[in-house]
């Protein structure tokens, strides 16, 4: 680090509204020192609680505990968010190394025994104690995660753990790494623009310009996205382009033509995870994971998913009819194609609805779409208003900062969004706090959402597709969950759920998008302003439960490729990657030529590097609370101030502070039926 401790901006709490970092004074070369400083710092903090010849209290151990790391975590959660968001090399290279430090530092806590010992005191004595809830479920969070961190074990085996944890590390941050690269080089370059008949003009506009940003005198780029599954296959009509863009896209990662190959990474990756379970008592690596989730076993994860796979493979067999005959109708004799799928769907769906995307895109705004879409239906229902602000400095231009309040005045936190797509974000669109709302540290939350909506032509604005606008309720649902947050501790705060109750409320906004009264206060045509026509707006919504076949069936296969990678044991990992990938899709009856898995295991990102190893299913696990709740206000008004202050105090402002389904049997009177995802997927 040049220049002395003082001129590095991590040091010291920033003095901007709710400590958010200022991005124009942050260099590189201040995150390394600040998280050296940071670990040390929160070492000498857990030591000083550790050997504390004070007996152990909830005050003195688990309240002072969570105070501890402030530095450390003002640089993660900067630095993180930029390596997903914006990054470079030279933070790859730090994230690299970075990634074991900080595997090591948790080990360091969580195996630590004398603070163990203070933990496991508290928690034989929890029944004396007289806690109230959320300091009980804030000790069980604790002593649970020190079980699971190995803190029971032999002094072997822990030093195992921490050696399987370092390297876990290392090998997840490679495999993001090399995802964001795949996915750059993956891109498709286009030399006749007669290939591309049936993009608009500023989709042609836009992949003209994302060819000349990477050098190319000539032609038009088509970048791929995380998924299987090609948005733009919607449109084109060349055969042999979808073609070679869908078989570009299923086969990442698997070091074609000398490109990278992921596969020994996942092999590594499953069996350290495999063993690392094993050593804990555990089966493998899906029973440990689902121990402290909703759903508690695979066994559970395994039903939901395969109930569901009769009627998803019925409803997608009516599909295949209909796009076979829309393919014979366009005089294509042969069999259906994977890359065939989304364009004859959109024939159909036109064909069925009488409308396709081109008919509603004019409609869709992204401007539109924030403000009279997202932030319109958050006011009418939580009754509260985004106001963005431009004093406030932000690492690339497209980024915006909007002051979140009640409608009294009263500021609940600050809302960041960066929607457009760069080569240096990582594909998807996710949600994460920069600062963890918390009574206890007098923290007021801090939270963004990250998409990647591709340039509109210049000068014009951007439009979105409707799968867009549904993922931006999505990633606004998870926000509001972090920004109406009111716990006290921070470990509780926002998200802080489990994987299979953390997606409830973002799927359960999703579904916003497509109620008439916010439908049609936000679908005006970006030309004449005029509102999408009544007829237009019922089509739109009809069709929106239109392929729900396909979707739910791409999905289901994704959640049993997890499982079936994270249900091994650590012998059985195999050495070919393809090969157990073909059999668990044939085993699980979803090996459908037609309808491939949402994502292949070589860029499986959720699963290798993202967070949801054996937790994929949690999406649809999530998604029978949301269906079920949004049901629930629909019968009783819909889009009201009364329905969303029920879902706010009762939901998004707990966190984790109260048991996720004591939560949401509080909201509805009595646990979830999965009638209503049957019906919200067209499945029943």
């Amino acid at each position: 680090m040049s220049g002395p401790l003082s001129d590095n901006p991590f040091f010291a709490p920033s003095p901007l509204p709710f400590g958010v970092p200022d991005f124009t004074s942050i260099r590189t070369d201040h995150y390394m020192p600040a998280f050296q400083a940071g670990i040390q710092q929160q070492l000498e903090e857990i030591e000083s609680i550790a050997r504390s010849s004070e007996p152990a209290t909830f005050e003195n151990t688990l309240v002072a505990l969570e105070r501890t790391g402030r530095l450390l975590k003002r640089v993660q959660a900067t630095f993180f968010h930029l390596s997903n968001a914006f990054t470079d090399e030279a933070i790859q290279t730090i994230e690299e190394a970075v990634a074991p430090m900080l595997a090591n530092q948790s080990d360091n806590i969580y195996l630590n025994p004398q603070l163990f010992a203070r933990v496991s005191s508290l928690w034989d004595r929890k029944e004396e104690l007289q806690l109230s809830e959320e300091q009980h479920q804030l000790l069980k969070e604790y002593y649970t995660h020190f079980v699971r961190s190995g803190a029971k074990l032999d002094a072997s085996n822990q030093e195992r753990i921490r050696a399987i944890n370092e390297e876990l590390s290392r090998l997840m941050t490679q495999f993001q790494n090399n995802l964001l690269a795949i996915n750059k080089k993956s891109a498709i370059l286009v030399e006749d623009e007669k290939e591309l008949e049936g993009m608009s003009p500023s989709e042609i506009a836009a992949a003209r310009k994302g060819a000349a940003d990477r050098g190319h005198e000539q032609g038009f780029l088509i970048t791929l996205t995380s998924t299987t599954r090609q948005p733009i296959l919607i449109s084109l009509k060349n055969r042999t382009l979808r073609q070679r863009i869908w078989e570009t896209s299923m086969q990442r990662g698997l070091g074609q033509d000398g490109t990278i190959d992921n596969r020994p990474l996942i092999r590594e990756i499953a069996r350290l995870r495999a063993e690392k379970a094993e050593r804990l008592g555990f089966a493998n690596h899906a029973s440990f994971e689902l121990d402290d989730q909703m759903a508690k076993t695979p066994e559970a994860a395994w039903k939901l998913l395969k109930d569901l796979l009769p009627k998803s493979i019925r409803n997608a067999e009516r599909e295949a009819n209909d796009i076979a005959q829309a393919m014979q109708a366009d005089g294509l004799s042969g069999p259906l194609e994977p890359w065939d799928w989304e364009y004859y769907a959109e024939q159909v769906s036109t064909q069925k609805h009488q409308i396709d995307e081109s008919l509603m895109k004019p409609y869709l705004g992204l401007e539109r779409v924030l403000h009279d879409g997202c932030f319109f239906a958050m006011k009418r229902l939580y009754g509260i208003e985004f106001q963005e602000r431009h004093d406030i400095p932000v690492y690339d231009s497209s980024v915006r900062v909007f002051d979140v309040s009640n409608v009294d005045g009263q500021q609940i936190g600050l809302f960041y969004i960066d929607l457009m797509q760069r080569d240096n974000k990582r594909g998807g669109a996710w949600m994460d706090s920069l600062v963890d709302q918390s009574g206890l540290l007098e923290q007021h939350p801090v939270v963004f959402n990250v998409m990647n909506v591709p340039p509109g032509k210049e000068g014009e604005p951007v439009l979105l597709s409707f799968d867009q606008v549904t993922t931006m309720f999505h990633e606004l649902g998870h926000g509001v969950h972090g920004l109406l947050s009111k716990v006290y501790f921070p470990s509780l705060s926002g998200t802080s759920v489990p994987r299979d109750y953390v997606e409830f409320p973002s799927t359960f906004h999703e579904d916003w998008a497509i109620d008439p009264v916010v439908l049609q206060n936000f679908a005006r045509h970006y030309q004449t302003d005029e509102p999408m026509p009544m007829e237009l707006l019922q089509k739109a919504i009809a069709a929106s439960k239109f392929n729900k076949g396909f979707d739910t069936l791409e999905y289901l296969a994704a959640a049993l490729l997890d499982l079936a990678w994270h249900t091994l044991g650590s012998s059985q990992i195999p050495n070919d990657v393809e090969a157990f990938e073909a059999e668990a899709l044939r085993e699980h009856g979803v090996a459908l030529k037609w309808i491939p898995p949402r994502y292949r295991s070589a860029y499986f990102a959720h699963i290798w590097s993202g967070g949801y190893a054996a937790c994929y299913y949690a999406y649809i696990w999530s998604e029978v609370l949301a269906a079920d709740a949004f049901a629930f206000m629909r019968a009783r008004g819909g889009l009201t101030e009364s329905n969303g202050h029920r879902l706010r105090e009762m939901v998004l402002s707990k966190g984790n502070s109260r048991h996720p389904m004591l939560q949401y049997q509080d909201f509805r009177g009595e646990g979830p039926s999965v009638e209503a995802l049957l019906q919200r997927r067209g499945l029943d």
